[in-house]
C-alpha cells in the first residue's frame, strides 16, 4: 500500500519516514497526528500525541497480547499505565486517552514523555538527514524543505502547506499506517493468527446464536446426554454457552472447530484462559468428532462443516485425535508464549 501522491509536496519524504523501522513508534505517532488533525487540531500538544500512541496500542497489547519486540517500549508503557491508572484491558480507546491526559500521576507522565526523546524529531529525519536533534528542532520551525511539522518543546505545528493533503487523505493515511503496522507486527509474531484484526477493538463481538441453532443444538438433541468437559454439568438445548476452547482474543475468529458447549457460569469465569491439553483435549476432540459425524448425517450441506477445512482439508477421511491435536497444540503453545495464562484449578 502506498501513500497518496501529490504534485506539489515531497510525499516521497513522508513515505521515507517509515523506512528501516525497528519499532512501532513511527506508525503510532503518525496515526495519532492524523487523528488530531481530524479533530481540527493543527497545533498539537505532544502530550496528546503520546497519550494517543498508548491508547491506540491499548487493545493490541492488553487484549490480544501481541508482542511488539524487546526494543519497543510502547508495550511496557501500556502495561505500566494499565496498572497505575487502574484502567481495564477492554476500555474504549477514547476513554483510555482521556484518562491518560487527565492523570496527575508523575510516573504516568514519565512513561508517556519517554517517547519525546526520539520520536518527534526522528520522524522528520528524511527532511533533515544526518542532522542532530537540536538542528531538526531549529530548522523545522521555518518549515525547511517543506517538512511536515514544526517542533517546539511541548507541541508540534502542522506545516500549512500540508494541511489540505493530510485532511483530504486522512482515511488512506490511517489505512497506510495500519497496513504497515500489521506487516511489522506479523514479522515479529509469525505464528500469531490474524494480526490485522488485532490492531483495533472490533465494534462488537458477533453473537453465536446461529452456531448454536444450526450446529450445536442438533448435536445436543441427537446425543441426548451431554456434559460440560470442564465442570461435568449437564448440557441441554437452551441452557449452555458456546465457549472458545482457544481464546477468541488469540484466534480472533468464531470457527466451529474451536467452539464447544459449556456451562454458562464457567464460561464467564474462563475468559481468555488456556485449557491444559493434558486434562481437556481428549474430551474436546471426542465432542468435536461426534458433532462432525452427526451433522454430516443430519445436514450434510451445513455451512459450518466448511470451517473444519481451515485446519483439516480432508477431515471427512482423517479426523483423528493425533491430526486434530497437531493443529491445537501449537496454537496453545504460541498463545502461552505470548502471555495468555492457563486455567487454574480454582475456576475449573
Amino acid at each position: 500500500m502506498q501513500i497518496p501522491d501529490s504534485k506539489s509536496l515531497p510525499v516521497n519524504l513522508l513515505a521515507a519516514c517509515f523506512n528501516n523501522t525497528v519499532a512501532t513508534y513511527k506508525y503510532y505517532w503518525f496515526l495519532s497526528v492524523i487523528q488530531e488533525i481530524e479533530k481540527g487540531n493543527f497545533v498539537i500538544q505532544k502530550r496528546n500525541l503520546f497519550a494517543r500512541m498508548i491508547s491506540n496500542a491499548w487493545y493490541t497489547v492488553n487484549y490480544f497480547h501481541v508482542s511488539f519486540g524487546k526494543q519497543d517500549l510502547i508495550q511496557e508503557a501500556v502495561h505500566f499505565i494499565k496498572e497505575s491508572e487502574k484502567i481495564t484491558i477492554d476500555e474504549e480507546k477514547e476513554k483510555v486517552f482521556q484518562k491518560i491526559i487527565s492523570s496527575k500521576n508523575k510516573q504516568t507522565e514519565k512513561q508517556i514523555w519517554h517517547f519525546n526523546k526520539n520520536v518527534p524529531h526522528w520522524f522528520l529525519s528524511p527532511w533533515f538527514p544526518k542532522t542532530n536533534q537540536w538542528d531538526v528542532y531549529r530548522k523545522s520551525k521555518s518549515f525547511d524543505n517543506e517538512c511536515l511539522y514544526a517542533l517546539d518543546r511541548d507541541e508540534i505545528e502542522i506545516n500549512p502547506r500540508w494541511k489540505y493533503y493530510l485532511i483530504a487523505n486522512a482515511g488512506i493515511l490511517k489505512d497506510f499506517c495500519y497496513w504497515n503496522l500489521a506487516l511489522f507486527l506479523q514479522s515479529r509474531n509469525p505464528n500469531v493468527p490474524d494480526i490485522p484484526n488485532k490492531l483495533i477493538k472490533s465494534a462488537k463481538r458477533k453473537k453465536l446464536e446461529d452456531q448454536k441453532k444450526y450446529f450445536w443444538n442438533p448435536v445436543i438433541s441427537e446425543l441426548g446426554n451431554l456434559h460440560c468437559i470442564y465442570t461435568g454439568d449437564e448440557i441441554t438445548v437452551g441452557n449452555y454457552d458456546l465457549e472458545h476452547f482457544i481464546p477468541h482474543s488469540f484466534v480472533s475468529h468464531n470457527l466451529i472447530w474451536n467452539l464447544i458447549p459449556a456451562n454458562r457460569s464457567f464460561n464467564r469465569t474462563k475468559l481468555d484462559k488456556l485449557p491444559p491439553l493434558d486434562k481437556y483435549f481428549k474430551a474436546f476432540y471426542e465432542l468435536q468428532k461426534s458433532a462432525v459425524e452427526i451433522i454430516r448425517v443430519k445436514t450434510p450441506k451445513n455451512k459450518y462443516l466448511e470451517d473444519y477445512l481451515t485446519i483439516l482439508p480432508d477431515y471427512t477421511q482423517s479426523f483423528t485425535e493425533s491430526r486434530f491435536r497437531e493443529t491445537i497444540q501449537p496454537l496453545i503453545t504460541i498463545a502461552s508464549n505470548n502471555g495468555f495464562e492457563f486455567l487454574h484449578e480454582s475456576i475449573q
